[in-house]
């Protein structure tokens, strides 16, 4: 194997040296050719990742993706995406994974990790940890932070005729997803005093960053916000406005401002047609991903999307848990569909993709079958009946 001379930071990956440079360059000339997926992307270019990767399971051109039903209303809105799956002939088989909440070990989020990894891609629902027991991981986020899926997209577009405090909102929220108060690293002093530690590094918003411009860019969008509370936590959120501003310099084309956190939730509630992109730390994009569903039509609507170097969740945005409606029939499948939608777009499936979007937007727009936290009536099934018919 020829030595490499380039000082770059080099790791070792399936018996070969790569560059961190060369890898960014393979991801970039990749990405020009639109015959390639976002899934051959991470899967079949040199990349630089914490994750070990395993085989593919892409067999006869069908991918096999993790399904993690997740509680409340997740199983049933899970049996529909496999419906509609069947219905148009996506090519997709689903490896189904249980984690229990009330379980008190790590063995079922382990098998998922497992899972996801050997397929590279899951869809789930809301994965709840009721245990108190400190060695049981939160499970929600044990699968963020293994999978080191740093970057958590979610698009808020409003959907014409569907009730809501404002129209016209057209918001990418673009956060990191590994750090932050979300680092998992708190504990006790005496039973006294509880401190949980607040994780700002260079290198994943840098990452993270980058993604966002590289998102403008490629969606031709115009401006990013970063969201921050830098008049306060002077060193942390610092770290991430100058992190942002540092990388926006090598995008001239694409406007970027700053916002404090609380005033870009009471600019969100008042005019959020001035926002274009919003890029967050963790949980201050957990607070205005919240505020923007809240008045743009509600949770049940928008589909989040996590990403990594190597693999990639699609689940509902907000992740509720819809306890006190589950079983009912009257749970919004919408949020869960086009998280389906968003995955097929992953899989480079795109014509299934819009086969689906299309009726979705049809059966919410024009024929207004709308759940009751649209302020309609119609029920579950109704809705996805709606759906079927266009498909």
């Amino acid at each position: 194997m020829s030595k490499v001379t380039d000082k770059t930071q080099t790791v070792k990956m399936s018996g070969f040296k790569l560059l961190r440079g060369r890898s960014l360059f393979w991801k970039t000339f990749c990405r020009s050719n639109s015959l390639l997926s976002d899934f051959e992307i991470q899967h079949k270019t040199p990349r630089c990742i914490k994750a070990t990767p395993m085989p593919l399971a892409l067999y006869g051109g069908r991918h096999t993706v993790t399904m993690i039903p997740g509680v409340g209303i997740g199983p049933e809105l899970m049996n529909y995406v496999t419906q509609i799956f069947n219905v148009i002939g996506a090519p997709v088989d689903f490896e189904v994974t249980q984690i229990d909440p009330k379980r008190h070990d790590n063995q079922e989020l382990d098998y998922s990790l497992v899972s996801i990894k050997r397929n590279g891609v899951a869809i789930k629902g809301h994965v709840e940890t009721r245990s108190t027991d400190t060695t049981v991981k939160l499970r929600n986020i044990a699968i963020r932070n293994e999978l080191d899926l740093y970057v958590y997209v979610m698009i808020c577009k409003s959907y014409p005729g569907v009730p809501a405090k404002h129209s016209g909102v057209d918001i990418v929220v673009i956060r990191q997803n590994t750090e932050g108060e979300y680092s998992m690293l708190e504990h006790s002093i005496a039973g006294k005093v509880v401190e949980n530690l607040k994780i700002i590094t260079k290198e994943n918003t840098m990452r993270v960053a980058r993604y966002a411009f590289e998102y403008a860019k490629k969606n031709k969008r115009k401006k990013i916000t970063t969201v921050h509370k830098a008049n306060i936590m002077k060193l942390s959120d610092g770290l991430f406005l100058k992190i942002a501003k540092q990388v926006a310099r090598n995008y001239p084309d694409i406007e970027h401002n700053d916002i404090i956190v609380d005033n870009c939730c009471m600019q969100l509630v008042s005019k959020p047609q001035q926002f274009d992109i919003l890029l967050t730390p963790n949980l201050y994009g957990t607070i205005v991903a919240n505020v923007i569903c809240g008045i743009s039509g509600g949770p049940g609507l928008r589909s989040g999307k996590n990403y990594g170097e190597a693999f990639a969740v699609f689940e509902p945005g907000t992740r509720n848990k819809g306890i006190m409606i589950a079983g009912k029939n009257r749970a919004n499948p919408i949020a869960m569909l086009n998280a389906s939608v968003d995955m097929l777009h992953h899989l480079g499936h795109d014509h299934h993709a819009r086969k689906i979007e299309n009726a979705i937007y049809q059966t919410v727009t024009k024929d207004k079958v709308h759940t009751p936290d649209l302020g309609g009536s119609a029920t579950t099934t109704e809705v996805i009946s709606k759906i079927m018919d266009y498909l």
